[in-house]
């Protein structure tokens, strides 16, 4: 028997050429084995034979194979299939796994076999030929069997977008990412394949706790649930399940001490459950987030994970959210897997700290430690803010900001003094402390650079004074490639924003004559900026030579506006259109970072209506926009979503000069 390959739990992205994309099927896996003389066999991963517990598939696998003459092995699932035939969870699976005999006519559901790759024909070794070639080859031998039992995998090839959504939506497991021209690795596990899991998440009923096993001193496990609402208008809790995991010993000792006085006799659901410790029931008053896999047939979370206590939800609220409501996320790059999505652990320790002038360690959600120092340092000074409030920040605004800076090399601007000191860049990463993702970058003279989208990182880099988060334009897995480029719109001294806006909306003009899009922010100091996506395996000097083009006809056509003259001397009084920093290696502040302005400012994605409505730059503060996040939501996904914009128009309107697209009416001039 060949042992199958194995996939790896790590982060792949969603759009890439290298890449193919497959449902993660939720079943059995399966080597299929059919010789020329010998009956079917089904091994799975362990080598047990499974056909005695799937006869209907091997069945349908003899049939199908009685008039080859050559012996075949391929790989794939085992799955069960729901009442319109689509995979269907492990969990139907369930009645099948430890009996022998069990026919289609036992009354246990439905199975099928789903190839997904071809590992032997006849004296055909393919495991050697690139995954494509492969694939090719099992369409050819596989795609028509003539029977519903017996299938090939849905595979996308270079962008899985369009396949994830679905997955969110149908509530897969997940998508497991491959690598297009990798080998098949028997018995390995390598980064080849990659399992990119779903993962879901809301808010639940906090309905009592189970007395402690072992080392714990405080409870086992939360005991969870939420409201259902009959037609009549009553309402009732149900028991969803339990979660012990996910807590740091600060968090276990501080939601004890909020469960004891909300202590009571009576179970608050509508059926108690039992529970393997004794129960302890309280009134429920406390709303949980938990991070969970799924929900199982009979209503109940597989695998809950503790996230942290939210005040900003009634309980009353709380009811089970469908699919498309939750908040499902794919697993980001480099997960700590309990990897937080709230603050509401995090930020009572950091005010404490600071409130006593103490250094100290920081529990992170999920686990892991950070030391931090010198909280009540003034950072910026005038508005009496502090390096707690830069941490804080950062603590808060983690959901949003670490999508933005994931898998990408980062430059250090550093501010010891605050931001009226002296400041430095530093760009190897220091001697960082465990749980600090770096990275050795081949384009930055092979020295170690930190690396975003981790919460201790970010965290880390505000306790060493990295006031913004500047990152490249392309991940490490892929330096060369740029996956955006931008427009700095920097106004001279004493300009007006006003004016900055102006640019902005020509440069917007320009864009919409060449189908482009175009996603602006603040730069969170004095002036804009506007992201441009770019197509997949885009080398930076394409990206340079369109932010180029468009800056150069801006210029031309606004000349006592808009400049792109490099000397500060010669610019006058106008807007520098600067598009240079389009070059590998270069960096400008990231969405939702914070900056070292007079105003401690955050460079902030806006809405093209907000532009032309007219915005003050300083409204977006380290104060302002954790409220506004959660007031308009991130609109900065827009960008990592794009598929990019069409470069091949760029010559053309070039040699145009530019030309404003028919039926548009620009706004007037603010004044």
């Amino acid at each position: 028997m060949l042992a199958p390959m194995l996939a790896s739990l790590a982060d792949a992205p969603l759009r890439d050429q290298d890449f193919v994309y497959e449902p993660k099927y939720d079943g059995v896996r399966a080597i299929v084995e059919i010789g020329r003389d010998r009956p079917v066999r089904l091994w799975s991963r362990r080598g047990n034979d499974k056909a005695a517990q799937f006869p209907e598939v091997a069945s349908a696998l003899a049939r199908w194979a009685a008039g080859r003459r050559a012996a075949l092995v391929l790989d794939g699932e085992i799955v069960a299939l729901d009442a319109g035939g689509q995979p269907a969870g492990f969990q139907q699976l369930q009645g099948r796994i430890h009996l022998a005999g069990s026919g289609p006519s036992s009354g246990r559901g439905r199975v099928a076999f789903i190839a997904f790759d071809i590992l032997r024909d006849g004296r055909t070794d393919y495991r050697s030929r690139p995954l494509l070639e492969r694939r090719e080859a099992l369409e050819r031998v596989f795609a028509k069997t003539g029977s519903p039992l017996l299938r090939i995998s849905q595979m996308v090839k270079g962008d899985g977008r369009a396949l994830y959504r679905r997955a969110l939506s149908r509530g897969w497991e997940g998508l497991i990412a491959k690598r297009a021209r990798s080998g098949y690795k028997s018995g390995k596990r390598t980064l080849d394949w990659r399992k990119l899991k779903i993962v879901h998440e809301q808010e639940f009923v906090v309905c009592g706790w189970t007395e402690p096993r072992r080392t714990r001193d405080d409870f086992g496990a939360l005991l969870l649930g939420v409201y259902e609402r009959k037609a009549e208008g009553a309402r009732r809790l149900l028991f969803v399940g339990h979660t012990g995991t996910g807590f740091s010993e600060a968090e276990l000792d501080r939601v004890m001490r909020l469960l004891r006085p909300l202590e009571t006799a009576q179970s608050p659901f509508a059926e108690p459950p039992k529970t393997n410790e004794r129960a302890h029931w309280v009134e429920p008053k406390l709303v949980a987030q938990v991070r969970f896999a799924e929900w199982t047939a009979d209503g109940k979370l597989r695998h809950p994970v503790y996230l942290g206590l939210r005040d900003d939800k009634q309980p009353d609220e709380v009811m089970r959210e469908s699919a498309r409501e939750s908040r499902s996320t794919r697993t980001p790059a480099h997960p700590d897997p309990q990897a937080p999505r709230r603050s509401d652990a995090l930020l009572p320790q950091l005010r404490a700290l600071e409130s006593a002038h103490r250094d100290g360690a920081v529990e992170l959600p999920g686990g892991g430690r950070l030391a931090v120092t010198n909280l009540r340092k003034p950072f910026w000074p005038r508005l009496k803010l502090t390096k707690g409030d830069l941490l804080r920040y950062y603590a808060e605004v983690a959901p949003w900001i670490l999508p933005v800076v994931a898998d990408r090399p980062l430059v250090m601007k550093r501010f010891p003094n605050g931001i009226g000191g002296q400041k430095f860049y530093q760009h190897r990463a220091p001697a960082v402390p465990a749980g600090v993702r770096t990275a050795v970058v081949p384009s930055a003279a092979r020295r170690p650079q930190l690396v975003g989208g981790d919460l201790t990182t970010l965290l880390y880099m505000a306790q060493i004074a990295a006031i913004s988060q500047d990152p490249w334009f392309s991940r490490v897995q892929t330096i060369e490639f740029a996956d955006h480029m931008a427009l700095d719109l920097d106004p001279a001294d004493g300009l007006s924003f006003r004016k900055v806006l102006d640019v902005a909306r020509w440069i917007r003009d320009e864009l919409d004559a060449l189908g482009a899009a175009g996603f602006p922010k603040t730069s969170g100091a004095d002036g804009l900026h506007i992201y441009i996506p770019l197509p997949p395996h885009t080398r930076y000097e394409a990206g340079l030579l369109f932010c180029r083009i468009v800056a150069t006809v801006v210029a031309r056509k606004h000349p006592g506006a808009a400049t792109v003259e490099r000397s500060v001397r010669k610019r006058g009084p106008r807007v520098y259109v600067d598009y240079l920093q389009n070059a590998l290696g270069k960096t400008l502040a990231a969405a939702y970072s914070a900056r070292a302005s007079e105003y401690a400012g955050v460079s902030t994605p806006l809405a093209w209506q907000e532009i032309d409505d007219g915005v003050r730059r300083e409204e977006f503060t380290i104060g302002t926009v954790p409220a506004r996040l959660r007031q308009v939501g991130d609109l900065w996904a827009g960008l990592r979503a794009h598929e990019g914009i069409d470069l091949s128009r760029a010559a053309r309107y070039a040699e145009q000069g530019g030309a404003r697209p028919p039926g548009r009416r620009r706004p007037a001039r603010l004044k």
